[in-house]
């Protein structure tokens, strides 16, 4: 039984986002279209996503920390041109998210979302062009419920046409939010037995989204409630897994305690999401600043900068685009830290890398400077008389026998990087499937022999369509008992190159980057791993071509 005041404490306080009356706002036949989805038991478990993006957790920028409901198209042009300028973009962040109150207080007189024309003027579609000419992608929010939380149309009920609509204009990233979830409630609570059940909401979007063909982050914005983390792999790509972070040390605090307990359930594609960042905002010092990126970037959390990116200053520039903690964040083995020891406020975490490194966050809770230790056993390394060390905050180097340990400022982080002996990071294996034809890579009749084109078959958990991506940037196969690498033929680089099975040799023409964008290319040519004519047929054969941005480049791991 849900008591109208059960959330009370997620009412965003921070956002002060207007109350509108309900009555009036929502006509009979939208609350006919919603009652059905009521029912007990309509939501069903979902299969794995699988639609290719987010390979690592996504990186960008929303509006609503720093603008909260004054957005524009202005206001995006110009953040979008500043993270292109600054090094934001080069550093991996993509996505330039546009938050609440976009769009008019009513739906045009085809049901559809209408972008206010003032804050608009060149509409969706107009900023999206804009956005990606800078070779960034833009983000849009909407909400499960019948309003959004600032009182705009919600999507209860107008799933597809909404779908729709953000395709058409070249959105690449949706944040659902999961206020007014049905008839009778309000901001964050509802009347007994009137709350449509969020998997059921999430699921609908998540099935009209895939239904428009275009590839679109889905990012849940739940609020960490109804135990999304233990459904959100198979609905979207990250999910919120508390309530609204500020820009305050108390509040990052929480929300870090509360996300690091969830490492399991992250994993690539899908990601525990402890809300956008507050670097540059509010209280937070430059130190509190850093600790909030390393923590974030240690449990694999997707970094959405909240600040004044165009007028950032140079420490919460230098916070933001620090590549070695970023590296930590996006390394491809996607596996979220985890606490290796806590006492008394100081604070140990571990998170092994695809190359076998260690990230190691020493993090002081404390209001006084402190030492914290641990040793390269406690985080998993063994079999080494030395062991590198590597301080990604300031760049310095040094090697320890075992013992690590550093003096670490009141609220502040030491994060390194361990090398050397064995432990750490592994190999990752499984289908790679093309996206496109929702068919999967694999070796033709599980030949051994080298010099086979690949293909693309349906899936079957087969060996020959068990794919592993190495430390080294390999991608192997077991194909008839035989372990083979997938290679470019004969050292080409050209489009059109074929993509074929040989025997191992770490040779640049084996190596491959699994990218953010869904994409795979050749670490030799800089080619997309591609499926020739856009095909969806079994037995459609692989090649190397020009990246282009289609579906039939896109994978998922």
């Amino acid at each position: 039984m849900l008591h109208p005041n059960r959330h009370a404490s997620r009412r965003r306080p921070a956002r002060s986002r207007p109350r509108r009356a309900l009555a009036h706002l929502l006509p009979a036949l939208l609350l006919a279209l919603v009652v059905p989805l009521l029912t007990p038991g309509a939501a069903t478990p979902a299969a794995a996503l699988g639609n290719g993006l987010a390979a690592t957790p996504q990186m960008g920028f929303n509006d609503w920390n720093a603008y909260g409901c004054n957005v524009s198209e202005s206001l995006i042009k110009t953040t979008a041109l500043a993270m292109h300028d600054n090094g934001m973009q080069s550093a991996g962040y993509t996505y330039v998210n546009i938050d609440d109150c976009w769009m008019t207080h009513s739906r045009g007189s085809d049901g559809r979302l209408v972008p206010d024309p003032a804050k608009f003027p060149d509409g969706i579609k107009g900023t999206a062009d804009y956005v990606h000419s800078l070779g960034l992608k833009l983000g849009i929010y909407e909400d499960a419920g019948l309003q959004t939380c600032a009182g705009y149309p919600g999507s209860l009920g107008h799933e597809s046409a909404d779908a729709q609509s953000f395709a058409a204009w070249g959105v690449d990233y949706l944040k659902y939010d999961n206020c007014y979830a049905g008839p009778g409630c309000a901001l964050n609570s509802c009347a007994n037995g009137t709350k449509a059940p969020a998997q059921t909401r999430y699921a609908t979007m998540r099935d009209a989204l895939a239904a428009t063909g275009r590839p679109i982050l889905f990012s849940l914005c739940n609020w960490g409630e109804d135990s999304v983390w233990t459904w959100g792999a198979g609905t979207g790509n990250s999910w919120r897994t508390t309530g609204d972070i500020n820009a305050s040390y108390s509040s990052m605090l929480s929300i870090f305690h509360s996300n690091v307990k969830l490492a399991s359930y992250a994993g690539p594609g899908h990601w525990n999401d402890p809300d956008m960042l507050e670097v540059g905002n509010g209280s937070l010092s430059d130190t509190e600043s850093r600790t909030e990126f390393s923590l974030w970037s240690e449990m694999a959390a997707p970094l959405i900068a909240g600040t004044n990116i165009a007028s950032a200053s140079a420490n919460t520039l230098s916070t933001l685009t620090n590549t070695r903690v970023i590296a930590v964040d996006q390394d491809p083995l996607g596996k979220q830290g985890t606490m290796v020891s806590s006492t008394g406020g100081l604070d140990v975490l571990a998170k092994p890398l695809a190359n076998g490194d260690v990230s190691v966050v020493l993090f002081n809770e404390t209001g006084s400077t402190a030492t914290i230790t641990t040793s390269a056993a406690a985080i998993g390394k063994t079999g080494a008389a030395t062991y590198g060390l590597t301080d990604l905050w300031t760049g310095a180097t040094s090697t320890t026998t075992g013992t690590i340990s550093a003096t670490v400022p009141a609220h502040g982080t030491t994060m390194l990087r361990v090398s050397g002996g064995t432990g750490g990071g592994t190999a990752t294996g499984g289908p790679v499937r093309a996206v496109g034809a929702g068919k999967c890579l694999d070796v033709p009749n599980s030949t051994t022999t080298a010099g086979t084109q690949v293909q693309i078959w349906d899936c079957n958990d087969q060996a020959n369509q068990q794919w592993t991506h190495t430390a080294s940037n390999q991608l192997t196969v077991s194909s008839g008992g035989t372990q083979l690498c997938l290679d470019a033929y004969d050292n080409q680089t050209a489009p059109g190159t074929k993509a074929i099975i040989w025997t191992c040799n770490n040779q640049p023409n084996q190596q491959w980057r699994v990218n953010t964008d869904g994409t795979i290319t050749s670490v030799q040519s800089g080619l997309c791993l591609d499926v020739t004519g856009r095909s969806t047929a079994n037995g459609a054969l692989i090649d190397l071509w020009t990246c282009n941005g289609q579906s039939n480049q896109q994978w998922a791991l």
